[in-house]
């Protein structure tokens, strides 16, 4: 249903790794390589976080600013029928160039720490965290936020009286609750 989407959740992110890979092939100048790949990097965290999120998973964070200054987090999942939602086949695109991605640029992290081509140690830092910044993002979406978050993780550790504890919470209007809070 969106495979202009689709192509595009791709296409950044892996020119990005190709370029990373073969530049020295194509281009003896590190600055001209460095910009070219966190230009592809840069637009890959703006298209996925902004386009293709809510077009192949109905998914979408973001970070707002109060009148106070104060920082709120917002993360959305839209409520659609499952007939109007995309297709199985392009959540399933999303979900693993949303994992394998951060995965690849860990993998160039140690080869460059190992390789002592420390040179290009920001530039696969930049990588790491702007993929998994669209990771955790994406995540929190797909979990629900702080509250399903807090459940999953009781449910792992197995406590059932956990003591009461003080929370923030986002409502769907973007106002922030505070508020002591337990898990079920």
């Amino acid at each position: 249903r969106h495979p202009l989407a689709t192509f595009f959740h791709l296409f950044f992110r892996v020119s990005a790794i190709v370029t990373y890979l073969f530049c020295d092939w194509f281009s003896n100048s590190f600055v001209a390589c460095f910009v070219t790949i966190l230009l592809l990097l840069s637009f890959d965290f703006w298209s996925v976080k902004n386009v293709t999120g809510r077009l192949l998973v109905g998914l979408r964070w973001w970070n707002q600013i109060d009148e106070d200054g104060k920082s709120h987090w917002v993360f959305e999942a839209k409520r659609v029928p499952a007939v109007a939602a995309s297709t199985e086949a392009e959540a399933r695109i999303f979900w693993l160039g949303l994992i394998i991605c951060p995965v690849i640029w860990t993998t160039f992290f140690f080869s460059t720490l190992f390789s002592l081509k420390l040179k290009w140690l920001a530039l696969v830092i930049a990588g790491i965290s702007l993929q998994t910044a669209n990771l955790y993002g994406y995540i929190h979406c797909k979990l629900g936020g702080q509250k399903t978050i807090s459940r999953v993780t009781s449910r792992l550790f197995g406590t059932a009286d956990v003591p009461k504890r003080q929370s923030r919470r986002i409502s769907e209007d973007g106002t922030e609750e505070h508020g002591k809070t337990g898990t079920r």
